[in-house]
């Protein structure tokens, strides 16, 4: 890497003491700098200034920071006096900062690679100000005090060579750039991923809205999002990198078909998150191809592994995830609660659920949350417009996973709290292998782009 200095180093260095102690020079130095910087810089940080001068970065910071100023000179009893064009370097003030800021010195380096060399070592992020050629044009740099030339491809390159990378950057005025550099050790790198998701319906009702929520916590950051329902297939996008269907809920016929099939040969890869219902009247053959299609279907219930993943190696038993939001409480309220049979469930909170100790439910979701802090339950499951005589199936199924047996339909039941808790910490420890595995086929899928 070729490096642009003034050649005639040891004039530079010696002119610099002359210059920097002429408190003239500094008072032309504006303070809008200083407070710029600042809005870089997070409360509570101890914050190493590099070429402090009049200090007028330390009355900007933002609450609970500490700081240390470090130049030249001593500018006042606890300036560290260092002499950058000598080798010097703060080492031991740097470890203990949080932030090492260098407004206006950069360009006072004459052996920049030995002072980024101290500064990788110390592995802390850097705020700094340069006025590259770029910005500068014909501007008598030398006059200024600047030994060094670099264009922003030269500042890019500097930075890479030792380990640090550029976090963001703004302009000052016409000539000057802030930026903020990170340790690459600390960057993780990004991939971006492009995702769709596809639930039952919209986030209308309380069980929808929760699943949601729990899909959306698992997705890594960097992931474009793209929300279908099983009603809107029409919208989905050319190609994703995962397709995701189900958000924890169950299926039932007819959101089982072709469809969704078309809708999963978009993803690179694809996994599912949903039981099943009304299980008579689902076609198995057209459950079975969408099964086969996943990479992972992690089954909301056993009773849905046991039924249609048996024998099949990308069948994983999650259990009802949404368990996860429900924390474990003592319920305080003696009046009962009914939800369902025309009550609904659309205004229902996780709080307004757990306050009572009797709870009775047509709705899983709600039903599940009860769980969590009644000392009763109840529930009635809801029988399906074709076929009068067959029920959802959903209460049976969470009640054999959590207690290990089903209890009669409308009458109310003791909750065993020891159950619901060990299902909770299984359900939690499922829920991380879920996003693991996302995780997983997401770093697979851009590997095999490169």
């Amino acid at each position: 890497m070729a490096l642009h200095i003034e050649s005639n180093l040891a004039l530079a260095s010696k002119a610099d003491a002359a210059r920097w102690a002429d408190s003239n020079a500094l008072e032309q130095i504006p303070d809008e700098r200083a407070a710029y910087a600042a809005q870089f810089i997070p409360a509570g940080a101890h914050v190493l200034d590099l070429g402090c001068g009049r200090m007028a970065l330390k009355r900007y910071l933002p609450n609970g920071c500490s700081y240390q100023g470090c130049d030249l000179l001593a500018r006042n009893d606890d300036t560290i006096v260092c002499d950058f064009n000598a080798g010097e370097f703060p080492t031991e003030a740097a470890a203990q900062a949080d932030i090492v800021v260098m407004l206006g010195l950069l360009e006072t380096i004459v052996d920049v690679e030995s002072f980024f060399t101290h500064l990788r070592f110390s592995k802390r992020d850097v705020i700094l100000s340069y006025c590259a050629t770029d910005l500068t044009g014909k501007c008598d740099r030398a006059a200024l005090g600047w030994v060094n030339n670099f264009s922003f491809f030269d500042l890019a390159r500097l930075f890479d060579r030792f380990g640090f990378r550029i976090e963001c950057t703004a302009p000052i005025d016409g000539v000057q750039m802030m930026m903020r550099l990170s340790p690459a050790e600390r960057l993780m790198p990004v991939m971006p991923c492009s995702v769709a998701v596809v639930s039952e319906a919209g986030a209308g009702r309380f069980g929808d809205a929760l699943g949601l929520q729990m899909i959306d916590a698992l997705l890594p950051g960097e992931a474009d999002v793209h929300h279908l329902t099983f009603r809107t297939l029409d919208l989905a996008r050319e190609a994703y990198d995962l397709v995701v269907i189900g958000t924890g809920q169950s299926l039932f016929q007819p959101l089982v078909g072709d469809a969704v099939l078309d809708i999963v040969s978009r993803g690179k890869a694809a996994i599912g998150v949903f039981g099943t219902q009304y299980r008579e009247l689902i076609p198995r053959p057209a459950l079975e191809r969408l099964i086969d299609r996943l990479d992972t279907w992690f089954a909301r219930y056993q009773d849905d592994v046991l039924m249609y993943g048996r024998g099949r190696g990308n069948v994983e038993h999650l259990g009802d995830w949404q368990i996860d939001l429900f924390p474990l409480t003592t319920a305080t309220d003696d009046e009962q609660l009914r939800i369902g049979d025309g009550t609904g469930g659309a205004t229902l909170d996780i709080e307004t659920i757990q306050r009572h100790k009797q709870v009775y439910s047509a709705e899983p979701q709600p039903f599940l949350c009860a769980l969590t802090s009644a000392e009763l339950a109840a529930y009635a499951e809801r029988p399906s417009l074709e076929l009068p005589d067959a029920a959802a199936g959903n209460f049976r199924s969470m009640l054999i996973d959590i207690f290990g047996r089903s209890y009669p339909e409308k009458d109310f039941f003791l909750v065993d709290r020891d159950a619901v808790t060990r299902y909770k910490a299984r359900v939690h420890r499922n829920v991380l292998r879920v996003g693991e595995r996302i995780d997983a086929i997401l770093r697979n899928v851009a590997a095999a782009a490169l």
